[in-house]
């Protein structure tokens, strides 16, 4: 059963660009707190996004350092620029969502993450997390954990594990026109990239339905 029950507190990961179930998340949260005490983990959308290219599901992977091998936090992650990943991940969602009816609307929006550097990953996430929730009109406040809770009040939910490439979304997904549906299909929970330059002004409209 599709969960519809709004959350008093949600404790969520890092996230590069992240996925639409996310962004449903936020917006049926009254308190957001974002991890920064976790143990860094592979394979997740802490440096990775998801989007819609000519040839169906992408993955773009920001490379990282960690500075103390498989123990570092995610607070000390930083970001590897040793391999022109910033041109890369730019050039493929301009080649994905250049034909897309908002991609030229929020193209200045994004273009400038794509250009400076920053050190850490979740500053990286933060200042992007905070440019799209001013986007689609929630430019709610975000707080971020000083240690690391096991065990969370009984009142918060905690998604640190819950929002993953591996793990399948419980709540209820928007469906809207996506630039290559007709040769693939309609693809669910994208990067809100995806939503965004398809769906444009109704994004937010669409993530409240």
């Amino acid at each position: 059963m599709r969960e519809t029950k709004k959350q008093p507190t949600i404790l969520i990961s890092t996230a590069y660009l992240p996925p639409i179930e996310y962004f449903l998340r936020i917006l049926n949260a009254d308190k957001v707190i974002i991890e920064h005490e976790e143990t860094y983990s592979k394979q997740t959308f802490r440096n990775r996004c998801e989007i819609y290219s000519a040839n169906g599901k992408l993955a773009l992977i920001i490379p990282v350092i960690r500075t103390f091998g498989n123990h570092t936090k995610i607070r000390d992650i930083k970001i590897d620029y040793s391999v022109k990943w910033q041109q890369e991940h730019w050039r493929a969602i301009v080649s994905a969502y250049n034909h897309s009816p908002f991609f030229q609307y929020f193209r200045d929006v994004f273009e400038p993450f794509f250009e400076q550097k920053y050190v850490f990953l979740l500053d990286f996430n933060s200042k992007l997390l905070d440019s799209v929730l001013t986007l689609i009109s929630d430019p709610k406040e975000i707080c971020h954990t000083r240690t690391y809770y096991k065990i969370l009040p009984e009142d918060a939910l905690d998604l640190r594990s819950c929002i993953s490439p591996k793990v399948k979304p419980t709540i209820q997904l928007p469906v809207y026109k996506q630039v290559f549906g007709a040769k693939f299909g309609f693809l669910p929970n994208l990067s809100i990239v995806d939503l965004l330059f398809n769906a444009g002004p109704e994004t937010a409209e669409k993530l409240s339905n």
